[in-house]
């Protein structure tokens, strides 16, 4: 894919090194830099290519030539992200959101900037995606549902149609949420879970875990 635009990553780390690797592959940007906040950064590079720090970027890369996305994942339920996300904007970067050409877009609604929309999601009509979400791979958005922005959205999450996904969440690896269900602000929903009714701010959802038999994998027959 031929490069037209340049960009820089926020952050350093496994997370900023997969959007590396997808935007490389897979998009009109090439990436220049990596940017980060000044008092973690220990090296004046990161996989080869400059480390700024992020008060001084706008002077090595200035906003009006250069794109920025913030690479951070969900710390703090995304309020980390959040927070560099809206400074990043302040200094007057554009946030472009990155979606797979191998995923399934059917909604026409526009979707938000700083988005990282991975491979094999499918997301149906008249989904409404806000800005600065992430949706890994593998996940199913039904129709007319809505995600409010700074959310992540692990793999092979079942969101049903006309669901609501409020700001700050988490919603873990194969949970499964009921038709029409609200997932209210700053919710962490465990991996596995299944959410059939409207949940509270602030809660934490998690299903029983697997038990171990008192029993070898060689007695049964299989």
């Amino acid at each position: 894919m031929s490069k037209t635009k340049k960009i820089i990553i926020f952050g350093i780390g496994l997370y900023p090194e997969i959007i590396h690797q997808y935007l490389t592959d897979d998009s009109e940007f090439e990436v220049v830099a990596f940017t980060l906040d000044d008092s973690y950064i220990n090296e004046d590079t990161y996989l080869g290519l400059p480390l700024i720090p992020f008060s001084k970027v706008q002077d090595t890369f200035p906003p009006e030539d250069y794109y920025m996305h913030v690479g951070l994942s969900y710390t703090n339920l995304n309020h980390l992200r959040k927070s560099r996300y809206h400074e990043a904007k302040e200094k007057g970067y554009t946030l472009p959101t990155y979606i797979s050409t191998k995923a399934t877009i059917l909604t026409k609604h526009p979707i938000g900037d700083n988005c990282f929309i991975f491979e094999n999601n499918t997301i149906q009509p008249f989904v409404k995606i806000g800005s600065n979400i992430i949706l890994w791979s593998g996940n199913h958005i039904g129709h007319h549902s809505k995600i409010h922005n700074h959310n992540f959205i692990s793999s092979h999450v079942v969101v049903s149609g006309k669901c609501v996904i409020k700001e700050n969440c988490f919603i873990g690896v194969n949970a499964t949420l009921a038709h029409g269900v609200t997932i209210e602000k700053e919710n962490l929903i465990g991996a596995g879970s299944y959410i059939s009714k409207n949940t509270t701010p602030k809660s934490v959802y998690v299903p029983p875990r697997s038990v171990k038999l008192d029993k070898t994998s060689d007695q049964f027959k299989l």
